[in-house]
């Protein structure tokens, strides 16, 4: 989990909201523009949030993903966002060797990615919004950053710590960054969630919390799940290998490693 520290000093006008949607909640933190212009991206931000839990819920027996897993539909059937979180599925699997994957048990669930997207997608809808300086969307804990919260002042995201409840790892700043990313995959919030794609089965790992920082969530949120499947030291060793990626990575035994640029993301 990781959660936006909030700024103290005079900063622009911002609107909050926070909505209930693909079984998490999505908060969303405005920074400049004209207010009303502002809340009308903000209610189709969030309209859109709602839309892809209809298309891609793997709960939803009538959702055009699951339509899709019992073949009722085709790729080319589905709306067209079906085919790009496919298509951008691929490539992060191509990416981690398999260790990132949208087949489980010989089912389709594009879950691991969809979220991400989503929130990038929120994000960057409300960032055209002329005027706007800043935005911050954290779906779950994974957090969107653009802009900046006001002048000199950057985001800043706290980083649970997962063995010490209520306690931060760390503290990620964007400074000097028009767009940061925040997303962590362990076992602290949901248990044993995390799919080893070569078994099927729970990963089984030396970790309890891989966060990835970069500058698109789409990607952060894969790549801190295949990671975490990896291991600490596969995954350190992959992290370190992508670029524009920083990662911290926190094993049962409270070890912390962390990829070579990440200090320079602290603060």
């Amino acid at each position: 989990m990781a959660e936006t520290v909030a700024e103290s000093a005079a900063a622009p006008a911002a609107v909050r909201h926070a909505e209930e949607v693909m079984g998490t909640v999505f908060s969303f933190d405005i920074r400049g523009g004209d207010p009303e212009a502002v809340r009308t991206a903000l209610e189709e931000a969030v309209a859109s949030l709602h839309r892809v839990d209809e298309v891609f819920s793997t709960y939803r027996e009538d959702s055009q993903v699951s339509r899709l897993q019992r073949g009722e539909l085709s790729v080319e059937e589905c709306v067209p966002e079906v085919a790009e979180v496919l298509d951008l599925g691929a490539e992060a699997e191509r990416s981690s060797d398999g260790w990132f994957s949208m087949r489980y048990g010989g089912r389709l669930d594009p879950t691991g990615i969809v979220k991400g997207w989503a929130a990038e997608r929120a994000a960057r809808l409300i960032a055209g919004v002329a005027g706007v300086s800043g935005v911050s969307v954290n779906g779950g804990g994974d957090v969107q950053l653009l802009g900046v919260p006001g002048p000199q002042r950057p985001w800043r995201v706290g980083v649970s710590d997962p063995l010490r409840p209520g306690g931060l790892a760390a503290v990620v700043s964007a400074a000097g960054a028009d767009e940061l990313a925040v997303a962590t995959s362990g076992t602290a919030e949901r248990g044993t969630h995390i799919v080893d794609p070569r078994t099927g089965r729970s990963a089984v790992t030396d970790l309890v919390a891989v966060t990835v920082v970069t500058p698109q969530l789409t990607w952060a949120d894969c790549w801190a799940t295949a990671a975490f499947a990896m291991g600490s030291r596969e995954g350190l060793r992959w992290l370190e290998s992508l670029p524009d990626v920083e990662a911290l990575l926190i094993t049962a035994g409270d070890e912390v490693r962390c990829t070579g640029g990440l200090a320079r993301r602290l603060g």
